[in-house]
């Protein structure tokens, strides 16, 4: 199991395009992937579950990245988080 935390910088925090490219990078993966946040969490691959989570600019969120692909999927979720969110 890989784990990253990963404060957003995005001013509006992840709202629907983010969340869907987020959701989309996620699914490239074979490993589950995981965002929590205060308690609560969400597959990253779901939508509507990451909006779910009220991510605002500033929040720190943590992901979790098991499977057989991990190493590779947390690095690239990482790029992704820091580059998008």
């Amino acid at each position: 199991m890989k784990e990253f935390t990963y404060t957003i910088t995005d001013p509006v925090g992840i709202h629907a395009r983010p969340a869907g490219l987020l959701a989309k990078k996620a699914k490239e993966f074979g490993s589950v992937i995981t965002i929590s946040k205060n308690g609560k969490s969400a597959a990253a691959t779901k939508l509507m579950a990451l909006m779910g989570l009220g991510i605002k600019c500033g929040e720190t969120v943590t992901v979790t990245v098991e499977g057989a692909d991990e190493e590779n999927a947390a690095a690239e979720m990482e790029k992704f988080f820091s580059e998008n969110l």
